[in-house]
């Protein structure tokens, strides 16, 4: 059998603009709950949320921006961000995710590349001065105006008044481009995946649909919003079901966000993996009551099975849900379901989303191999990104001639349609002709009882090419480590090509600021610490 699926098609794709679609949700729920921001204590119903995106959507238009333009927003998660989301979709205006943790360099090249007009920018976040930075490099940018998140010219800006209807000549479709996220990418500058209403509205609400949400819910959001994890799966698929977004802080911090859960009674919660291991491990944990939870969704990385049966047992997520995708898809292509076992929540990252069609393809011949088989998962549907933005060359490379998106990942899918990642095509080891998938000897380390999280790489080597090398972070209060015991405990267990040849014992991993591990720089780095050539 082919290794081939497609999701269902019951509900229908919604055929509606996100301003359309916010407009139902408050027109049924105006007087609940629609935003919740726990820093500052702000609340606000349906109606007052778009009274306040409304007045922004105005207060945008006085100041020229119109349908097409590009609005950037650098800032960590706050209420004003989901107010400028909400917004510019309304007007038709392409929004610019801007990575908080972007430097000068990055800011330059983001924002020539996009050809943002109008800058909305928080003052500074952490060790970053933002205003420092945009000062620096602004002039040389298509940026016209700037404007500071908690001054006066930023509540001259929301505050506007008049109806948007009367301010707004313009027809807006579901499928305009209406957002530019920038992928990190591993080499060269990032690219800009230009979504439209189509792709994101529907994506964040099949993702929320999959784990039973309605207006019951409340969703704790400590995921960024400049990326899809955030602003789509989060908040989308909060306003397409009437839920409550609460934000617990600006940036992750596992303390606060139990705290928000407890707090505010949330029903789901939102983590890549090393998120909720930072929860689960937080020395206060058991002092928080997590009763409320019923689901949330784990992604952005591989997740390890005891991590997710912990979310099951100790966080009353009983329906919690993987997903896995990429930004250029909006972003999840495959997720579990509620009702599937433990087996198939812990060992796969689900099946065909659905309106996805899903395929795994020799990487070589393109071929669709046989289920069972590694290969290169590819996706294709409503889901899939316009391009990237102003580069017809590098989307050419991605999505080929009959709309396949190629992910980059290798996947097995099963006999049962459930797909499995096993690593990142430029991931893989290749040690003396033999293919290595990390992500096989990282789960089998993870039952280790004194490591807490490790990840596992290739290092260059004069006789097999590559060898393997594990970085390992090691549990609180538990004996130290040494290449000599982990070879020890996998002897007889793995492969003898499969065993780690060097461990190195470290506090974190380098990580991109969604939580995803940066393999290339762990190479790097360990090829250095080793002296390797």
């Amino acid at each position: 059998m082919e290794s081939y699926a497609a999701g269902e098609l019951d509900p229908p794709l919604l055929d509606e603009t996100i301003g359309a679609n916010l407009e139902r949700t408050v027109a049924t729920y105006a007087d609940r709950e629609a935003l919740v921001e726990v820093a500052t204590g702000r609340r606000w119903t349906w109606a007052e949320l778009d009274r306040d995106v409304d007045a922004l959507a105005v207060g945008l238009i006085g100041a020229g921006v119109r349908k097409g333009d590009r609005v950037g927003i650098w800032s960590p998660n706050c209420a004003e961000w989901t107010l400028v989301q909400y917004a510019t979709a309304k007007i038709g205006a392409i929004l610019v995710n801007i990575n908080p943790a972007y430097r000068t360099h990055e800011l330059a090249y983001v924002l020539n590349q996009s050809g943002t007009r109008l800058l909305i920018s928080a003052p500074s976040f952490k060790t970053s001065d933002y205003r420092a930075m945009v000062d620096e490099v602004v002039a040389e940018t298509p940026v016209e105006t700037v404007v500071y998140l908690g001054t006066p010219e930023w509540s001259a800006l929301s505050g506007a008044g008049g109806a948007l209807g009367d301010a707004m000549s313009w027809s807006l479709s579901p499928d305009d481009p209406i957002n530019i996220q920038y992928t990190s990418g591993t080499t060269g500058f990032p690219k800009g995946a230009t979504l439209s209403h189509r792709n994101i509205l529907n994506n964040g609400y099949f993702t929320t649909e999959l784990i039973g949400f309605t207006a019951e819910d409340r969703l704790c959001i400590p995921v960024p919003f400049y990326h899809c994890f955030g602003m789509v799966m989060g908040n989308l698929g909060c306003t397409s079901h009437g839920a409550t977004m609460v934000i617990p802080a600006p940036g992750f911090d596992p303390e606060v966000t139990l705290q928000a859960i407890a707090a505010e009674r949330c029903t789901a919660v939102y983590g890549v993996p090393t998120m909720f291991i930072a929860m689960q491990h937080h020395p206060s944990f058991a002092d928080h009551d997590l009763s409320s939870l019923r689901t949330g969704i784990m992604a952005g990385s591989i997740c390890p099975v005891e991590v997710m049966k912990r979310c099951v047992n100790d966080m009353h997520m009983a329906e919690v849900s993987i997903a896995y995708g990429m930004t250029e898809t909006s972003p999840v292509s495959c997720q579990t379901r509620v009702d599937d076992d433990l087996e198939r929540r812990t060992a796969t990252i689900g099946r065909a989303h659905p309106h996805v069609e899903v395929k795994v393809v020799d990487p070589v011949t393109g071929e669709t191999v046989e289920r069972g088989q590694p290969g290169e998962l590819c996706t294709r549907g409503y889901s899939v990104m316009l391009g990237y933005w102003q580069d017809e060359e590098k989307t050419a490379e991605a999505i080929d001639a009959d709309g396949w998106m190629h992910t980059g990942d290798l996947a097995e899918m099963r006999e049962d349609g459930y797909c499995n990642i096993v690593g990142r095509i430029k991931d893989m080891v290749i040690r003396g002709g033999e293919n290595i998938y990390p992500r096989e000897i990282e789960e089998f380390l993870y039952a280790h009882p004194d490591i807490e999280d490790v990840q596992v790489i290739g290092v260059p080597d004069e006789k097999y090419g590559e060898e393997l090398c594990a970085w390992i972070k090691v549990r609180a209060g538990a004996a130290p480590l040494d290449a000599a015991a982990v070879r020890e405990y996998a002897t007889g267990r793995l492969a003898h090509y499969k065993i780690p040849r060097y461990v190195l014992v470290v506090d974190e991993f380098p990580m991109t600021v969604t939580g995803k591990i940066r393999k290339v720089e762990m190479r790097e780095e360990s090829a250095r610490r080793l002296g390797l050539a």
